[in-house]
């Protein structure tokens, strides 16, 4: 009896990195945040609308219905959208699923983008501004997502490391561009 169970131990062993890799892509997290030498109230202010992406600088448009109310976290229909033209013309279009304006944060998915603007799928997001040491604040932008190619072997454009790159390098671009914008103003 031991015997048999030992084998089929080692057997199941023997498996499992095929069956690791045979479940394929697992969700990527991505968190960015940047200390604004500015009030939190003043940075939310150029933040906290979901219809307004003017401070990110890939966005040349922004075309948005239902303003900051959720109506049901469930169900994209209900919520408010918005659709953001990029230079260059492609679109990404979201959805609103969570407003906390007391708290300075919301969240949003994206219902819609071609993989080659930007390599993920099921892409969930939240921004965030937070009080900081000496009347700073900080902006938290983070996400979670799987990469663009759904199943095994992806090519290296829709990869796991290509997903993980462009989200980095969109949320430093976009906070780096909103430090400089605030930052200016009190000065």
């Amino acid at each position: 009896m031991k015997i048999a169970l030992m084998s089929a131990l080692a057997g199941l062993i023997a498996l499992s990195p095929l069956v690791a890799e045979a479940h394929g892509p697992s969700r990527k997290k991505v968190t960015e945040t940047i200390v604004i030498n500015q009030p939190p109230e003043k940075v939310w202010a150029a933040v906290g609308h979901f219809d307004d992406m003017s401070w990110l600088p890939i966005v040349t448009s922004t075309v948005a219905k239902g303003g900051n109310t959720v109506v049901d976290p469930d169900d994209d229909a209900k919520n408010p959208t918005r659709r953001l033209t990029l230079k260059g013309g492609a679109t990404v279009d979201e959805v609103l699923y969570k407003y906390q304006g007391d708290k300075m944060s919301y969240s949003y998915r994206i219902a819609a983008v071609d993989v080659k603007v930007l390599p993920v799928t099921n892409y969930a997001s939240t921004i965030s501004v937070l009080p900081a040491e000496g009347g700073k604040s900080t902006v938290e932008w983070r996400a979670a997502f799987y990469r663009g190619y759904p199943n095994n072997d992806p090519p290296p454009e829709l990869n796991d490391e290509a997903a993980v790159k462009a989200v980095t390098d969109l949320y430093s671009l976009g906070l780096t561009s909103l430090k400089t914008k605030l930052e200016a103003l009190s000065q």
